[in-house]
């Protein structure tokens, strides 16, 4: 298996354990991908629940220009819920499995196609 199918099985363990979300796994594979090599970073690979400007990221960066939500407090309620379901007190949120229930929770797997 290629690093990527390691963190892909990874993610959907994490979707299935701590979630309690049985993954769409060509979904999971499409989000992955377009995370780019900020997989493989430790850094860029996780959510920082509780840094705000790395919340505005992912407002801004996935919600807003990649999946091309309008701004406004659903977003952030949906980023706060989706924290919630993966576990506040899980410290290794991986980005790949957060933009998978976000893209999830707004219904925009379409972006992905």
């Amino acid at each position: 298996m290629s690093k990527r199918d390691d963190l892909i099985a990874k993610y959907a363990s994490d979707l299935k354990d701590k979630c309690g979300i049985e993954p769409d796994m060509d979904f999971l594979t499409k989000v992955t991908i377009g995370c780019g090599p900020s997989i493989y970073n430790k850094d860029s690979a996780s959510v920082a629940g509780s840094d705000k400007k790395e919340l505005e990221t992912v407002k801004n960066n996935f919600l807003i220009k990649k999946l091309g939500l309008e701004d406004g407090p659903e977003l952030d309620d949906a980023i706060a819920s989706v924290l919630e379901t993966y576990g506040k007190s899980n410290p290794n949120k991986q980005r790949a499995v957060v933009y998978y229930l976000l893209a999830k929770h707004f219904k925009k797997e379409s972006v992905y196609s």
